[in-house]
């Protein structure tokens, strides 16, 4: 057995720190293994008491008869270290540290943390935690939790096929509870605390190789375990993350454009993206997504068709599939014509169809219409939108949904709108069927754009423009004339230009570069030039020596640089983050983090996934000419950001050029910034 494997399916479980003692915690994972209904040993360690809720209880892990799968440490913190050395002599090799004390305490605490992990490592024993309020294998009857959630008389395990990990014990529990209440079976919940050793998606990284597992949920606080991250999305299963901090209190602002719009959370939205892992706000929408799991539901494609009784409904519906990025089908001429012969003239055969209620008061046309639109080949998910649907209508209007789903092979998700009295139990028909059903239209779709981007991952192909990739990032301090060296060498195009040492040499440049030029300090350490008055545009010879005189004031070089107009200003820089070396595409040149418009990747990236994030920049148009504006040059655009990409991807650091200026024909960077890491 893998060591996480005994997380939910050990053979044997001793408890350190076991107890009958009213009120203490060390008490309720032997009451809850034996309440539940677990068939394996359970082992009371407790170096008193001879016997716990009427198993024998041994002193020590060591002296517990036969091999021990699994060790829940339950015993204060400062006990910890006599507990891991129990596990190790003993064999075991994973435990779950439930005690508190350690990092979540502040410096000494963490120090403890990090004793406890390094003990740990040397005897091969696994620690999730520590912190944690445990883990469960909900088919086997494998609490070993202290959750007050199995306390409780009215909980039932409601056995299933998700996996649902939390960081947080206390909210992923709470989610555990929510999807049993909708009747949502689950096969695996697992919490991890601190995360000292064993991460959240390290565990759900070994989920997803369970045979039976059919869809993974999370709460994650950090995707820095990157090995487990790639690990999880290569095992094909759809998995949907709450990932927390959103918020603009959690991004990290550094110096230059590209760190400061690549924020942390527009750097998770870009990973999961790339892995393809469905990213959630809440555990509603996490428990959502999880019943469209449960239920096999993985489409085609992004085109729906709507399904509905009522107009307002399939109005709903399509304002949301346009919101999530879906596409309302377009039904062939074929398709429209046999829906006339059964729907009503004041109805609708468009997509969305109206069928009108009635069609829905004859099942038997109701399931026409169904079998019709799913066989369409234009139609990649069916959502069927009802309103007071009423207990009458439940069994024919569920049949129907489920044969639909079975023999298309199509996804199909249902929105019932109306009280549940009105339908007792048609929620659980339907889901029987397997046809997840949600309240509104809006959920509904917020669930098909979910299981569309579930597994669409980004392929990781590394650019193969011809760059001479690969070679030592630049020194600290490198400038810009040189950094544009660099890349001019690289195959990066950047203006006509050189440094001058004096006013004549300063006029003598203009003339060089066509009579209009740009002249720029160059002065170490100042990355937005602009706006400390270093660049001077549009200068000529008569203006030159004046222009020179004062940027060489403000202590360091000046470059003069070619005029370069009529194109359109973007930005690609290159930021360091948790998951790799980040990729920023964005519009607006020196504007750019007022216009907010940009487009993140993971490195690497290929020719096609250039070409995705620049149809996806807001401002698009700008690039394939608007207004009368003339086209520029998108193939040269695509072509330097995989130049760029390749080049700078083992650097560290970040890379900021900005702006670019894209033409007609071809690009030039205008400018060029190279941070080393560490560097201010």
């Amino acid at each position: 057995m893998r060591a996480l494997a005994a997380l939910w399916s050990a053979r044997s479980v001793a408890v350190i720190g076991a107890t009958e003692r009213p009120g203490a915690l060390g008490g309720r994972p032997v009451e809850f293994l034996l309440r539940y209904g677990y068939q394996g040993r359970v082992l009371p360690v407790h170096p008193k008491n001879e016997k716990v809720f009427g198993l024998p209880a041994y002193p020590t892990v060591a002296a517990c008869p036969g091999p021990v799968d699994l060790a829940m440490i339950m015993v204060a913190a400062d006990r910890v270290p006599a507990a891991i050395e129990d596990c190790v002599a003993a064999g075991v090799r994973a435990a779950i540290v439930c005690s508190s004390g350690f990092a979540e305490t502040g410096a000494e605490g963490a120090l403890r943390q990090e004793a406890l992990v390094a003990q740990a490592k040397a005897g091969g024993l696994r620690v999730l935690g520590p912190n944690c309020i445990g883990s469960v294998g909900v088919a086997s009857g494998q609490v070993t939790s202290f959750s007050p959630l199995f306390e409780a008389a009215s909980t039932r395990l409601v056995p299933g096929s998700l996996a649902l990990v939390s960081q947080s014990g206390a909210l992923g529990f709470g989610a555990v509870s929510l999807a049993f209440e909708r009747g949502l079976g689950l096969g695996w919940a697992v919490s991890t605390g601190n995360e000292a050793e064993v991460t959240a998606l390290e565990v759900l990284a070994t989920l997803a190789e369970e045979p039976g597992c059919t869809g993974l949920l999370g709460y994650v606080e950090s995707l820095a375990d990157v090995q487990s991250l790639r690990r999880l999305a290569a095992a094909g299963k759809p998995v949907a993350l709450v990932k927390a901090g959103r918020s603009a209190a959690g991004a990290r602002a550094v110096a230059s454009h590209t760190g400061a719009l690549a924020t942390d959370d527009r750097v998770t939205d870009a990973v999961l993206r790339r892995y393809g892992i469905v990213r959630v706000s809440d555990v509603d929408e996490l428990l959502d997504v999880g019943a469209a799991f449960a239920a096999g539901t993985r489409p085609g494609g992004d085109r729906v068709a709507v399904v509905t009784t009522s107009g307002g409904s399939g109005i709903l519906a399509a304002d949301a599939l346009a919101q999530h990025g879906l596409r309302l089908a377009e039904l062939a001429a074929g398709t429209r014509a046999a829906l006339a012969e059964v729907v009503p003239a004041y109805g609708s055969v468009e997509n969305p169809v109206d069928v009108t209620a009635a069609v829905m008061a004859r099942p038997e046309l109701f399931r026409r219409c169904l079998d019709v639109v799913a066989a369409d080949p234009a139609v990649d998910v069916v959502l069927a939108c009802f309103c007071v649907l009423t207990g009458s209508d439940v069994a024919g209007i569920a049949e129907a949904l489920a044969r639909v789903r079975r023999e298309s092979g199509k996804a199909v998700l249902v929105a019932r709108t109306g009280a549940e009295h009105l339908a007792p139990g048609a929620g659980a028909v339907l889901r029987a069927g397997g046809v997840p059903v949600y309240s509104t239209p809006g959920r509904a779709v917020l669930v098909a754009a979910a299981a569309v981007r579930a597994g669409a991952r980004v392929a990781a192909v590394p650019g193969t423009a011809g760059t001479a990739g690969g070679i030592a990032a630049p020194a600290r301090g490198i400038s810009e004339a040189d950094f544009k060296e660099l890349l001019r060498e690289n195959g990066i195009p950047v203006p006509v230009g050189r440094v001058v040492d004096s006013a004549e040499d300063a006029v003598a440049a203009v003339g060089e570069v066509g009579g209009r030029a740009v002249f720029k300090a160059v002065v170490p350490g100042l990355v937005h030039k602009t706006e400390a008055g270093g660049v001077e545009l549009d200068v000529d010879p008569v203006a030159a020596a004046g222009v020179y005189e004062r940027l060489a004031g403000l202590g360091g070089a000046v470059l003069v640089e070619e005029f370069v107009t009529g194109a359109v200003e973007v930005l690609v820089g290159v930021a360091p983050g948790p998951c790799g070396p980040m990729l920023a595409l964005g519009l607006g040149g020196i504007l750019a983090e007022v216009l907010d418009d940009v487009v993140l990747a993971p490195l690497p990236v290929d020719v096609g996934e250039v070409r995705r994030m620049v149809g996806e920049l807001r401002g698009s148009a700008l690039l394939y000419g608007v207004r009368g504006r003339a086209a520029v040059d998108v193939d040269a655009l695509v072509d330097l950001v995989v130049r760029v990409s390749s080049l700078v991807s083992g650097w560290g650091g970040q890379v900021d050029l900005n702006p670019v200026a894209v033409l007609p024909r071809g690009v030039r960077v205008l400018d060029a910034v190279y941070l080393a890491e560490g560097a201010d």
